[in-house]
């Protein structure tokens, strides 16, 4: 992992950005963390970033606050989907950086929403050859 991504996977929110089909860049802030050499990401699999990486796996990341306001200057990355067994170890890796509050988040989320409700992606540099 390059430190920047280090740097970002160390953070409390990364400030993901994806582009819709015309380039609009479209910022959301999500949890993230550090698993192995890649810097992962959880999140909602109906949400609209979704849709946007199954076209576009071609992202910036910058770390911001919980409110998504930048904090540093994007970088570019490449987001890959887990399978599932990628998405259940990285719940857990969530869970033990946020503590309570990212357990509670998390498993309330799977009791709620199902196994399928959230997935996971890992990050690399663009040009990684992970």
């Amino acid at each position: 992992m390059d430190a920047e991504l280090a740097r970002l996977a160390d953070s409390k929110y990364v400030l993901v950005t994806t582009f819709r089909k015309d380039g609009t860049k479209v910022p959301t802030p999500v949890w993230s963390a550090r698993d192995g050499e890649e810097l992962v990401f959880w999140t909602r699999s109906d949400s609209g970033k979704v849709k946007r990486l199954r076209r576009e796996k071609n992202i910036e990341l910058a770390e911001c606050d919980v409110r998504g306001r930048p904090r540093s200057q994007p970088v570019p990355a490449v987001a890959r989907l887990l399978d599932a067994a990628g998405t259940d170890r990285v719940r857990r890796v969530m869970a033990r950086k946020y503590g309570p509050s990212g357990w509670l988040v998390i498993y309330s989320s799977k009791l709620f929403r199902g196994a399928k409700g959230t997935i996971c992606y890992a990050v690399t540099s663009p040009g990684s050859s992970t």
